[in-house]
């Protein structure tokens, strides 16, 4: 059966940043060899005809989310040599805003000291007034089951990502960088794919796609808001990428909490031909046929070579 895979991270590891999570290059290198033995791979013609027909194509679709420069980096290079395409999903704040989006942050800091050191610092910022209390029961079980995260490192992440008051977030961060990083003047440049390199993936033949414009969990907001969110990011890409190919979309974070019917009755109406969840099954012809706006995907650590080695 059909089955999307999602990525995030994929480059060489790095002793500035001893415990970022990402997947080695070569591992991704051994993961596409084990698909290609295992599934093999669907060929972009055949995997846009399939959503037309409703009936899925045997093998791997390839999906790369928040627009890194790992991936104009390493993993084009290598998907072109081997003669494969991926959907590459952006969200455009970071350009409009020329800024590293906040979940962005949280993984550098936590890529950059120990979950225990962070947690500690944050600790001391936070006050009663940042937490939203109705949402900690709502996600707590929910989130970053598929993810390997010491106990301290999983509590920042769900605390900045899910239980914080958005109106509190980027200050808590702001104050947060500045303690643990002296320079971040190249952090931005190096975490990125700038506009140019957008065009030229997609003339190479990869698919770009909307990841929002902030990367905030879409059910968290009101109709109007996952709106903007929607169409500002479409908008961005039309403007200053090039008139895109494919019109996509994939949901931050995933999973069914993360958006609501609403959100893919949005979609529809935009006309997106397709979006991505995360969801650890194949893509059936019954999703085609029924829920476009809903696709599965699995994360690439559900298969061997896919987990980070550190």
């Amino acid at each position: 059966m059909m089955k999307a895979v999602m990525y995030h991270y994929v480059r060489p590891d790095s002793t500035n940043l001893p415990f970022f999570k990402n997947l080695h290059v070569e591992d991704f290198e051994k993961q596409l060899d084990f698909f290609e033995e295992t599934y093999g791979f669907v060929d972009k013609n055949d995997f846009l005809k399939s959503l037309e027909t409703g009936q899925p194509v045997r093998g791997v679709v390839l999906t790369f989310d928040d627009g890194f420069k790992d991936h104009y980096k390493y993993v084009m290079p290598i998907l072109l040599e081997r003669k494969l395409w991926g959907l590459f999903y952006i969200n455009t704040g970071v350009h409009q805003q020329q800024k590293i989006l906040d979940v962005h942050r949280i993984h550098l800091l936590l890529g950059k000291y120990s979950g225990e050191e962070v947690y500690l610092k944050l600790n001391e910022i936070l006050e009663n007034k940042h937490l939203k209390d109705e949402e900690i029961t709502a996600f707590k079980e929910d989130t970053y089951q598929l993810q390997i995260n010491d106990a301290h490192a999983a509590l920042v992440k769900r605390t900045l990502n899910y239980y914080i008051d958005y109106d509190y977030r980027e200050s808590i961060l702001d104050a947060l960088m500045d303690h643990f990083f002296e320079n971040q003047d190249h952090l931005f440049s190096e975490t990125y794919i700038s506009p140019t390199e957008m065009i030229e993936m997609q003339e190479k033949g990869m698919v770009i796609g909307s990841h929002t414009v902030n990367h905030l969990i879409m059910s968290k907001l009101s109709l109007a808001r996952q709106e903007e969110e929607i169409l500002d990011s479409f908008e961005y890409l039309m403007t200053h990428i090039v008139p895109l190919d494919i019109k996509t979309f994939c949901y931050p974070y995933g999973g069914f909490h993360t958006f609501t019917k609403e959100t893919e009755t949005l979609l529809e109406k935009h006309q997106v031909q397709f979006s991505f969840n995360v969801e650890s099954r194949d893509i059936t012809s019954n999703d085609l046929h029924n829920r476009k706006q809903a696709l599965p995907r699995y994360d690439c650590n559900e298969f061997p070579y896919g987990k980070c080695r550190n």
